[in-house]
Formats: structure tokens, sequence, C-alpha cells
């Protein structure tokens, strides 16, 4: 039997998070383990009941979904947190992501998409609407930086990775564009992620932006 992933769902319209919960909780695979209708009280909620993924919003009353994200992603071994908002080009989920959100969804996202959504980022694999977040970056994005003295470590071929990867493709995309196995290309993805200190390609989308390699 395969893992069950918990979900944690955080919006102050509680409609919304019923309607959340029943798509959510359809699925063999998902559970939904509890609610929060702040970020203050989602901070309580996924402490007590250790979530695998949180559907954070953006905007809430007595705590924002920026501030719960951001003292969250300092816990030990947090859950992965994607940023619920109703604006495609969003600058609060954009620092939401670079504080470590593994992404966002927008609240109209069909039912499909946004269970899709929630097994991808628990797989730890992908990014969620990498074009989505690429527009996002590349609105936001101001000035780049120059890159870390890491990225140097990269071999020629993790730098070819990691340049699509930064593009929005996925393994299996990159895997037929150069001739390799998705197991390789995991591999490489891996290697870059570790020598540059990323958790996820959605933080290798960011690192490319904010340093002029996308």
């Amino acid at each position: 039997m395969s893992e069950t992933v918990r979900v944690v769902l955080v919006d102050d319209q509680a409609l919304f998070r019923a309607g959340i919960r029943m798509v959510v909780d359809s699925q063999p695979d998902l559970e939904v383990v509890g609610e929060a209708g702040d970020g203050q009280e989602a901070l309580r909620v996924v402490r007590q009941t250790h979530p695998d993924v949180v559907l954070m919003d953006i905007r809430m009353p007595v705590m924002d979904g920026l501030t719960a994200t951001e003292q969250l992603l300092r816990d030990t071994d947090p859950p992965r947190v994607v940023m619920l908002t109703t604006f495609d080009l969003d600058e609060a989920a954009a620092r939401a992501i670079r504080q470590g959100a593994s992404g966002f969804l927008l609240k109209d996202a069909d039912p499909e998409f946004l269970l899709a959504a929630i097994r991808t980022v628990h797989a730890g694999s992908s990014v969620i609407a990498a074009a989505a977040t690429r527009d996002l970056f590349a609105h936001f994005v101001d000035a780049p930086q120059a890159p870390p003295p890491a990225f140097a470590a990269l071999t020629e071929r993790e730098r070819e990775i990691f340049a699509l990867a930064a593009r929005g493709l996925s393994n299996a995309e990159i895997a037929a564009r150069e001739f390799l196995s998705e197991a390789t290309v995991k591999t490489h993805i891996s290697r870059v992620l570790t020598k540059l200190g990323l958790r996820d390609r959605v933080q290798l989308v960011v690192f490319a932006f904010e340093h002029g390699l996308a």
C-alpha cells in the first residue's frame, strides 16, 4: 500500500476549505489532517499534525501566509508549503517561494491540477506550474546577482542540466532532449541541488533568475 500524503489546509474562508477538503479526501492516497483559518492557527495545527504538504493562503487576518510560512520553514523537517493566491503574478507568492515555499497555485485551479500539484510537491521532483513560476520571477526579480562560487563547482554536464531545469523542463523532457535516461537526469539534478544547497527544483528556478542564469 502506498504512503498517504497528509495535507493541512490554511485559508480564512471556511467554505473554500470545505471544498478543497472534499476534493482532497476523495483520493485514496491523500488525507486532510487539519485546517486553520489564519497563519497563527496554522502554526499550531501544523506542529500538532505534522503534515507532508500545507496549502497556505497568502492573505489572512491575525497572521498572513507569508509570515506563517517563514516561521514554519524554520522548523526541523518542515512540510512542503504551497501558496494559494488569486493572482497569477503575485509579489507575495514570489517572496514566499524565495523563503522556501515549494510553489504556488491559483485558487481557481482545476481540481485535477490541485491534486497533481499536491502529489508532485510531496515527491519533490518537479516545479508546480513551471511556466507560471518562471513568469513570476521574470516579473519580480530586479538586478541579478553574480553566481556564487558553488556554481563554478558544477560540471559542464551539470550546468547543461541546470539550464534546462531552470527553463521548467521535466526530467522526461530533459532526458529526451539530451538522449539520457530519466534516472541519469534525476541523478544530475540531485547533484546540482546538493552542490548549490537548494531544496528542490522550485528553488533551482529561483536561483537561476536571481543570478541571471535563466
